[in-house]
């Protein structure tokens, strides 16, 4: 994982990114609260990127947020379904996966509705 201060969020997904293939899963999102309130249950901070998401959000609940729009700087994306985490984030470290896995904590896909430019600081909106 590789952290960048802005990208360009295609049809296919954040440009560069090897898993950008579009569709549903274009792009996974994960926010910075939820990722928070994982390690703290958990009891270590962990880096947000060993969840392998590849934006992370402030400020914008994702719980529950299926069929949503998130405006992210240039970019529209929508919710297509919450990141179940998988057998991988035990890899990472024992346990993960379970602290991961209430109330959406391991982000959602999104597909892109209009691609645009993102960079760090950008606000995010949640429209449901």
């Amino acid at each position: 994982m590789l952290e960048v201060q802005e990208a360009e969020v295609s049809d296919l997904g954040i440009l560069g990114d090897s898993r950008a293939l579009g569709g549903t899963r274009a792009v996974t999102v994960i926010s910075k609260e939820s990722w928070e309130a994982a390690c703290t249950e958990f009891g270590r901070e962990l880096p947000w990127t060993a969840r392998r998401a590849n934006l992370l959000v402030e400020g914008a609940s994702l719980v529950d947020s299926l069929g949503a729009r998130l405006d992210v700087g240039e970019a529209f994306l929508e919710v297509t379904g919450e990141t179940a985490p998988c057998e991988r984030m035990d890899e990472v470290t024992a346990g993960l996966r379970a602290c991961l896995a209430p109330r959406w904590r391991g982000g959602v896909t999104c597909k892109v509705v209009v691609p645009g430019r993102i960079r760090v600081g950008d606000a995010v909106k949640v429209i449901k």
